[in-house]
């Protein structure tokens, strides 16, 4: 299994323990009040958005990693398209940053 599907696969585990936010008006506030672990965007996002959310993680010192593209992160997440993925649990979040970082 590639680390892509990996990710992705445990993108959804994530989000069937309650421990993602998705959307990026609620990452946004997420990072504010400062209840991330980690933020994964889409390779995609226009770079507006990416700015945004990249200038707030920096600020906040919140790790933040590209990957993929907006329907895949959807799909892994049992939704349509997303963007911006926080991820609350720090467990999950060095297990994806392992995965990211090879």
């Amino acid at each position: 299994m590639s680390n892509d599907k990996k990710l992705l696969s445990l993108l959804g585990l994530c989000q069937r323990a309650g421990q993602l936010v998705t959307g990026e008006e609620l990452v946004l506030a997420a990072i504010r009040k400062q209840e991330l672990s980690m933020v994964i965007l889409a390779g995609d996002a226009s770079s507006n958005t990416e700015k945004k959310i990249k200038d707030k993680c920096g600020y906040y010192k919140i790790p933040v990693y590209q990957t993929s593209d907006r329907f895949a992160l959807g799909q892994a997440i049992g939704k349509e398209t997303r963007v911006a993925i926080g991820i609350r649990s720090e467990g999950f979040a060095k297990k994806i940053a392992a995965l990211l970082s090879q």
